[in-house]
């Protein structure tokens, strides 16, 4: 007999929040979504208002119309600063993940010659540590006002709890984490000129930490519905597809592309060139991020060519043979470059090529600048690989072969809501770990390698190392 307990994983997104409601088997029984807007206001800034994605949350909870709720977690979108006032107002919009405008405070962080020492990683413009630093530097009233500081996710079980907490994978993207030892760390509070008290107390994701309100629950019908800590969404998006032992990897095709490598002990990567945080699991991960990916192809195919997703991919026919290369730095580069300043570029054009062989090179960068990622020492066998982009057979296909690994599609592919969904049953006693509950991910193989095309891949691939390198100095000298 099917479990009719309900657990609900949200997904705080970038452009849009996404719930869903599933049984302790794992079947997904509704689902829904609420859009908000994204805020630039000036060149390279990124925001939103915290209120938006409390209001899209409740209306998309309010349109589940389930019952026998049990258990709610949240996955969300890292390395937001969001700043409260001992009100519990928000004093401004929140500063982004993907917001370019601490560059100074990054590069000052980057001077720090122990910083990987006390956090486990280098500092990265989309951090929120070197948002701290901003603040206070260009906004001294809203500094001195902040009573907490959180990350977006936890904005929202604020508001759902009333509880002032975070997980260790979310708070290892602050900056502000001893990462090794899964504590605040004091170095970078006293370089940020915080108290401790302003910073949510640290619990694992799994982990119970209160319940739902009583008014919340009175307006969806539910009753004593416990609410776990919840994760990052990368950390989530892990969980839901099953990434939780050693040397499991997950790629993840959104608007930013990450590369997910599970890993049972705290590891500092080669140069630092990739992120070594906490897992939801109560372990760690590497990973390595890159800003544009699926984002990319969309620009190109919605944007500059006001195209069908379809159309350019049909005429696409020659894999490996394409003279065209195509940087995705549309908005600049995290891992493993870390260049704020670095931008998206089309190499190789010459007046016979076609929209077809442009359209192949921006899921071929997309795929080459993955693979930097994974070139940085990690050793994977196979990877699951969840996003939007992952729709496509063509792009699962040049990303076999660019990366050389066989790729397997979770089954029910609900990114980090899906994840959310099991932290919540794991908090709910449902399993007894989250190891247990990721069992529910079920994998099926979708692409393996073709030896000829990976070695026509790997040659090419030389080539595109080598273009980064190149337009370095110019990155640097435009940015000026």
């Amino acid at each position: 007999m099917q479990n009719k307990n309900i657990y609900i994983g949200i997904d705080l997104g970038t452009s849009s929040v996404k719930v869903i409601a599933a049984d302790a088997s794992g079947a997904i029984r509704a689902e829904q979504s609420e859009s908000y807007k994204v805020s630039y206001p000036e060149k390279g800034y990124s925001e939103q208002n915290p209120a938006d994605w409390f209001k899209a949350t409740i209306k998309a909870l309010s349109r589940l119309n389930v019952k026998n709720v049990k258990g709610i977690a949240v996955g969300g979108q890292m390395h937001g600063l969001v700043a409260l006032d001992k009100g519990g107002n928000v004093i401004r919009p929140c500063i982004l993940w993907n917001d370019g405008r601490t560059f100074k405070e990054t590069a000052y962080l980057n001077s720090l010659k122990k910083l990987p020492e006390w956090t486990g990683n280098i500092a990265f413009a989309g951090f929120t540590a070197p948002k701290i630093l901003w603040l206070k530097d260009n906004e001294p009233e809203n500094f001195a006002r902040t009573d907490k500081i959180m990350l977006p996710k936890d904005y929202l079980v604020y508001m759902l709890t009333g509880e002032f907490v975070t997980d260790y994978s979310d708070a290892s993207g602050t900056l502000l984490l001893d990462v090794a030892n899964k504590r605040w760390s004091r170095e970078m509070l006293e370089i940020c000129g915080l108290n401790e008290n302003k910073l949510p107390r640290l619990c694992e994701s799994y982990a119970f930490l209160g319940t739902l309100k009583k008014e919340l629950a009175d307006k969806f019908g539910w009753t004593d519905v416990k609410v776990a800590v919840g994760a990052g969404d990368n950390a989530a998006a892990a969980a839901g597809t099953g990434t939780v032992f050693e040397n499991d990897c997950n790629i993840s095709l959104g608007t930013s592309g990450t590369v997910f490598v599970a890993c049972d002990k705290f590891v500092l990567p080669k140069n630092n060139a990739l992120h070594s945080f906490c897992h939801a699991n109560g372990k760690w991960h590497l990973m390595g991020c890159i800003l544009s990916a699926a984002s990319a192809n969309k620009w190109w195919i919605e944007d500059i060519l006001n195209s069908d997703y379809s159309d350019p991919e049909k005429a696409i026919k020659k894999l490996g043979k394409n003279d065209v290369f195509f940087l995705p730095y549309l908005t600049g580069e995290r891992c493993p470059h870390n260049d704020v300043n670095a931008r998206g570029a089309f190499i190789g054009l010459s007046a016979d090529t076609t929209i077809e062989e442009m359209s192949l090179a921006v899921l071929e960068g997309v795929a080459f600048a993955l693979k930097d990622c994974l070139e940085i020492g990690v050793k994977v066998n196979k990877s699951t690989v969840c996003g939007g982009g992952a729709k496509s057979a063509l792009w699962l296909k040049i990303l076999a072969n660019v990366l050389n690994l066989p790729l397997y599609r979770v089954e029910t592919e609900q990114g980090p809501a899906y994840g959310a969904a099991m932290l919540a049953m794991t908090a709910c006693g449902e399993f007894d770990c989250l190891e247990s509950a990721s069992k529910l991910a079920v994998k099926t193989l979708v692409q393996t390698p073709e030896q000829g095309l990976v070695e026509a891949y790997a040659e090419k691939y030389k080539k595109y190392k080598k273009l980064y390198p190149l337009l370095r100095e110019w990155y640097e000298a435009a940015g000026k």
